[in-house]
Parts: structure tokens; sequence; C-alpha cells
């Protein structure tokens, strides 16, 4: 009898845990922590209320680290994998350019098809993982899963009132402003989910993004604003603060009605932003450090995860936690555990559920998290960073390093790499440029000789790597000393004298595809030896 009493009450249990559960994915696009007064890290303040509701009912999360632009960030929640993985580096046709998502990725939605056909799924407001053209890219939203998709292709709307909308692959301009017509499409959307199917809707805003302008009268309190270009111009985060009100306004009305049709109880809600404030709206000193770096303003954003699905709530973690995280937690809190299943081993998934905190058994997921930004046309900005609690190390592309204690350094303004290290400092560093290195599988990202007290001339760096036919070596290496390749059974393949620069340059575009050792002697007199991968 107890036994049976014990099976009836973790049945009872295992039903309350996973009844049905309708998420509702909020994107806010380009703004950091710093706006949002419940943050502990917040420079400015607006006026929030919808969003603030959130918290009572959920958790807030003080370490998300996403990419730092949009559509990379976009892929990594929808496949919950890694940039070097899925190609989408950078912003799709915005600078610099990015390759586009391949349709072929697992993603949420063609997962929660695979594990309940009856789960309705949509995708409503900004899409920007593929350009509108040629046509057949229109229906890319379907082909990744989704039922419905209606909102913009594009990153940014040439205006708010006047802009193109893709009602599944059906174009029609616009005039309604854009942040209403999102929530509009969404109450719309929600309306013909049958009432005893669960939904999954993606709530992608262009708020707060440029073009920065006045919003609609009703849906902020910005009323002595003029929304004149010479006022935006003066005044740019003020009205940056106004478009935010607006669409906190409209996600409270997208409450409302949920309400209204009994499914607000049900639903989980996960609100993020997808990467820092713009330059023209940072509130840090060195704007050259805000969107499109991964520097920390560019890639700490907001989270809050709030919902029937949230043991204890009105808590924060400190977890460490990726954008690429979200996706195994939207796909477990619909129920489906299991879903590794139907992961291909050649698309390895980086995603690590959050359910553990949503539930409140586990205060941590992972011990690091990772970002990165590259480009099809390369720049300075491009590189990668991996972070545990407290310490953070970024690799720029074209070979720098820096390493930053963000428990004592937040803003990242003293580079530990500059100067000699602790013995925690230095055990942090290799512990981070060893993960990096495993993780992306190329090269070696540590430097060597680190902890000495003179850097200067023991820090290398090899860029591009892998490379298709040129490698630069970013060095003091001793002058007219021999720079060798060699292959793995240490046979010199290409030899060249070093020329007095602090950039030696190898071309190696004769070798054919595989792994090499690089050799040289730097000015200090150390052998150097690292590793470069030939594509």
């Amino acid at each position: 009898m107890k036994k049976l009493l014990s099976a009836l009450l973790l049945l009872i249990a295992s039903n309350i845990l996973f009844a049905q559960r309708n998420t509702v994915l909020i994107i806010a696009d380009d703004v950091s922590s710093d706006y949002f007064g419940f943050y502990e890290d917040h420079v400015d303040t607006v006026a929030v209320p919808n969003i603030r509701k959130l918290l009572v009912k959920g958790v807030r999360f003080n370490n998300l680290m996403s990419n730092p632009v949009c559509s990379s960030t976009r892929t990594t929640i929808l496949t919950g994998r890694y940039s070097f993985r899925t190609g989408v580096g950078g912003i799709v046709g915005g600078s610099g350019g990015s390759n586009q998502i391949d349709t072929a990725e697992i993603s949420i939605p063609k997962l929660l098809k695979v594990y309940n056909a009856n789960i309705a799924k949509a995708d409503i407001g900004k899409w920007h993982l593929k350009q509108p053209a040629p046509a057949y890219n229109l229906m890319s939203p379907q082909a990744l899963g989704y039922d419905w998709f209606e909102g913009p292709f594009i990153g940014q709307l040439p205006s708010y009132t006047n802009w193109t909308k893709y009602t599944n692959g059906a174009a029609s301009t616009i005039t309604t402003y854009a942040t209403t017509e999102n929530v509009n499409n969404a109450v719309a959307w929600v309306k013909t989910v049958n009432a005893n199917k669960p939904f999954f809707l993606w709530l992608a805003f262009n708020a707060p993004h440029e073009p920065l302008h006045l919003p609609p009268p009703g849906l902020h309190t910005y009323t002595s604003l003029s929304g004149t270009m010479a006022n935006i111009n003066a005044q740019p985060k003020e009205y940056f603060k106004a478009m935010i009100q607006a669409m906190d306004h409209e996600i409270g009305r997208l409450m409302d009605s949920l309400q209204v049709m009994n499914k607000l109880d049900s639903t989980d809600f996960i609100f993020i932003g997808d990467n820092g404030n713009t330059p023209r709206t940072a509130q840090i000193a060195d704007t050259s450090r805000a969107k499109g770096t991964v520097y920390q303003y560019g890639v700490h954003v907001p989270m809050i995860i709030a919902g029937p699905s949230v043991v204890n709530p009105n808590r924060v973690s400190n977890a460490l936690v990726n954008t690429t995280d979200i996706f195994a937690t939207i796909v477990e809190n619909f129920g489906y555990t299991n879903w590794q299943t139907q992961i291909p081993t050649n698309k390895p998934v980086d995603s690590k559920s959050m359910m553990p905190i949503i539930h409140n058994t586990s205060d941590s997921i992972r011990p690091w998290s990772f970002c990165e930004i590259f480009k099809l046309t390369t720049d300075s900005a491009d590189g990668k960073a991996m972070r545990n609690k407290d310490y953070k190390l970024i690799k720029f592309d074209y070979g720098a390093e820096e390493f930053y204690n963000l428990s004592t350094d937040p803003l990242e303004t003293s580079n530990l790499l500059s100067g000699s290290m602790s013995a925690t400092d230095i055990s942090n560093y290799y512990y981070l440029c060893n993960q990096m290195t495993s993780l992306v599988g190329a090269g070696s990202f540590c430097k060597a000789g680190v902890g000495v007290t003179d850097t200067k001339y023991v820090v290398y760096s090899i860029y591009p790597n892998p490379t298709t036919g040129v490698v630069y070596i970013q060095d003091d290496v001793k002058a007219n000393s021999s720079i060798h390749i060699c292959n793995a059974d240490g046979k010199i393949l290409i030899s060249k004298k070093a020329i007095a620069a602090s950039v030696q340059t190898i071309d190696v575009a004769i070798l054919p595809t595989g792994v090499y050792l690089l050799q040289y002697t730097n000015a200090n007199n150390t052998p150097i030896a690292a590793t470069f991968q030939k594509k």
C-alpha cells in the first residue's frame, strides 16, 4: 500500500511538473541591463511595470552572456549551437556581413514537433536570420519548424510606421506602429490556438533598436520630447527610454489578452535582450566597447524567466548561463527531456538546460560561458570570449588577448596580461584558454610564459587560425632567426628568416589541408611552438 501511495504521489508530482505549459520568448533588440532599475549594475532606469511583474513570478539572471549582435545571438537560441558551428557569426545583411542560417539545423520548433505535434509554434516579429531574397528564403521560418511567421525579415526597420511585413511569405506594407503591430499579431495568433493545445511563441520586437523616434501617444510618458531629428540627436537616450517604455506597454497588453483568454496562468515567459546597447545609447565612457564587441557591455544582457514552472519565484540567480541554453530550457519545459536522441553526432548542441535553476534544485548548470563574433569581412572587433565565475579571457582574431578579473574589474579596464599576475590569476587564465582551445578545436588560445614579470616578449599570436593561405605571427620574433613550419612528424616543410617587424607573414598556401606546427625564437630568446590549421 505504501509503495502504491508513493508511486501515486510521484505520478502526481510528475504531472504537476510537466503540466501543459505555454512558453513565450520575448526578445528586446539592442538593450543591456543598465536601463533596468532592478539590475544592480543599472546606470539609468525607465519605468517598465509590466516587465517588473515578471520578477515576482520568476528568476532574474545576473550573468546571461549573449553574442554581441542580433543574428548570431538569435541563431544560438534557435539551434542551441555556438556560432562557430552554425557559421552565423555576425549581422545577416549588415555591416561586415554574415552567413545566413542553414534551414537544415535542428531547431526548437522542429524538436517540439517531434515531441508533440499538438504544440502550436509561431514566430512573430523580427526574423533577421535570412535575407528576404531570393523569394524562397521567405519560407525559412517554416523550414525551421514554425507553423506561422509574421513580421519583418530585415534587422533595422526604415521606419516604425512604414515597413514591410511578411506573413507566411506574403509581403504587405504596414503603417501601424511596429511594436503595437507585433503584439496585435501575437494576440491574433494565440486566439487561433485551440484551448487544448499548448503553444510556443517567439516574439521578437524591433524595439528599442534604431531608428530612434518618439512612439505614439499613450505608449510612454516622455511627453516633453518633440520628436524632431534635432531633438533626437540632442537626447538619444531619452528617446531610447521612450521606446523601451512603449515596448513594456505592449507587453502588458499581451499579458492582459492572455488573461482574458484564460491562458496567462499556464504561460511561462522568457524576457531577454539580444546584445548590448549601441554606442549612441550606451551608458559607458568608452562606447567602442558596446554592441558589436565581446566586452561585457556588448554581451551582458538581461533575462527573466517567469511563470508557473518557476519553483520559489522572486529569486535572483548568479549562475553562468548562455543564450544557447534557452534552446534546451524551452524544449525541456514542454516535457521533452530526452531531446538529445534527435541530435546528429556531427551537429553537436552546446545548450545546457536551465530547468534545474527554474525548479530550484541547483544554482549552477555550467562552469564557463562563451561568446563570439566574426564577419564575412573581418575587422578588429572579431574574436571570442570565455568567462568563469570571476575571470574572463578575450581572444581577438587578429591575435591579441586580454584577460580580466570581473569580480574586481567588471568594466574590464585592467588587462592582467599587461603585467605580472598572481597564482590565482595564472590558474584561471590557463583554465579558460585550455577550455576555449578544447571547445573550438583549432590551434591554441594559450600564450607562452604567462605569469612572468615581463611578458612583452613571450606573448605570441597566430592569425588567422584556421587559415587558407597566409599565417601572421603577432610577436617580437628574434631578428634573422628562422621560422619553421613542420608537419606532425617534425619535418620542416617551410622555413623563413624573420624580418625586423612586429608582424611576420608566412605563405602556407602550398600546404595541403591539415594541422601544422609553427616554431620560432622570440626576441627574448624563448623558443615558441604553436599549432595552426590549414584549410
